[in-house]
């Protein structure tokens, strides 16, 4: 019987982990680490080092702009709110998905 609710218990925690890593996408920035919600479930982008991108290449992705990875750069201080503002107008007007 134990046994049984130890494997009950380890399919929660993976389906759990699971969620959590189709729910979120997890930036790392030299030794911080930021999470920020995805727009919808998707393994897209889950992990994203942002330690050697610039601030541009990182706008430039349709899917983490949506999730508000402008804020998120604005926070660390690797934008202005004027140039994520600029680098929003520009890559929302681009009709490539990226």
């Amino acid at each position: 019987m134990m046994k049984k609710m130890s494997s009950y218990i380890l399919l929660v925690l993976l389906g759990a982990a699971g969620y959590f890593l189709l729910n979120y996408h997890i930036i790392f920035s030299g030794a911080t680490v930021k999470l920020l919600n995805k727009s919808k479930l998707t393994s897209d982008y889950t992990f994203i080092s942002a330690s050697n991108k610039s601030a541009e290449s990182l706008m430039r992705i349709d899917t983490l702009r949506e999730a508000g990875i402008g804020k998120v750069l604005v926070e660390m201080g690797r934008l202005s709110k004027e140039e994520r503002e600029s680098l929003e107008h520009k890559f929302d007007s681009d009709p490539v998905y990226y």
